[in-house]
């Protein structure tokens, strides 16, 4: 069995901007702190969340570099250094485990794509040139490729591709993944409204969006589940399924850059090509925000 980076709930944390557009790591900082008081599991720094493809290099690798150090091992980094030219992911790759790392997120390619073949290929460059071990990240509705659990099962023999972040929506997927791979891939929802399912077929947790909102909810989702009460994550679930998809109302990261906004938590605006939410589902937001006390 290969070993588990985390369990429970990891926050795909936000990248916080000032009004001039450049990163505000002092808020950073403040919500790095926040999220470990509050029972976060990892912090995972630079995803799609993080807005990762508006930062350029020198930005996302200082990035990684101050979260890892503010962290202080209190949790484990996982970063995000996937590309769609495996030559940058291997280079991000390295900068982030020159940081101290825990572990690298790696998307699947997107734009170009590519085959299952080459998504084997790809991955297996990357893990032969790191020494962390590697999250894949499968989310088809950003890349247009869809990793097969049969990829998944070649893909897991490389010993560091250890996990995947499955978000697909596909259960009856993740269902043959985890026949076919058992304990030799570790398997996170991507999904917040899935979280007590992907547990029910022995999923580790979650990488949230969900966190950077409620983070004790998302941490307590899966860790009533592990401590036997299925009905209680199950129920708590159902409690926040609302919160869950008014944050994926629009364009993610905008509803929950939105919403902290809404709640003091001046994480600013989004950068471009993501814009300001629309009015109707702004105001759906607030209150469901409202209706769990999140704001008056």
């Amino acid at each position: 069995m290969k070993k588990v980076l985390f369990t429970g709930a990891g926050v795909a944390i936000v990248t916080p901007f000032k009004e001039d557009g450049s990163i505000n790591y002092e808020m950073l900082e403040n919500l790095i702190d926040d999220q470990i008081e509050n029972s976060t599991d990892a912090i995972v720094i630079c995803g799609t969340t993080g807005e990762s493809p508006t930062l350029d290099h020198e930005e996302h690798s200082e990035a990684i570099r101050r979260c890892v150090e503010h962290v202080a091992g209190r949790v484990p980094v996982i970063a995000g250094t996937g590309s769609n030219d495996t030559a940058y992911a291997v280079k991000l790759s390295n900068e982030a485990e020159k940081a101290g790392a825990d572990g690298l997120l790696m998307v699947t390619p997107y734009y170009n794509k590519t085959s299952q073949a080459g998504l084997i290929e790809h991955f297996n460059f990357v893990a032969d040139r790191v020494s962390a071990p590697i999250i894949l990240y499968n989310v088809p509705s950003r890349t247009g490729v869809n990793i097969k659990p049969e990829t998944y099962l070649e893909l897991s023999k490389h010993e560091r591709i250890v996990a995947v972040k499955e978000a697909n929506g596909d259960i009856s997927s993740v269902a043959q993944t985890r026949m076919l791979c058992g304990d030799d891939l570790t398997v996170y929802t991507g999904n917040d409204d899935q979280i007590t399912a992907f547990m029910s077929l022995g999923g580790k947790g979650v990488i949230s969006v969900l966190s950077n909102i409620v983070p004790k909810v998302a941490h307590d989702i899966v860790y009533k589940y592990l401590e036997g009460d299925a009905k209680g994550s199950a129920d708590l679930q159902l409690e926040y399924l609302d919160l869950c998809n008014n944050l994926f109302s629009d364009v993610n990261p905008i509803p929950v850059k939105e919403a902290m906004n809404m709640m003091g938590i001046n994480v600013g605006p989004c950068r471009l090509p993501l814009t300001k939410m629309n009015p109707a589902a702004k105001e759906q937001l607030r209150a469901c925000l409202v209706a769990h006390g999140l704001i008056k």
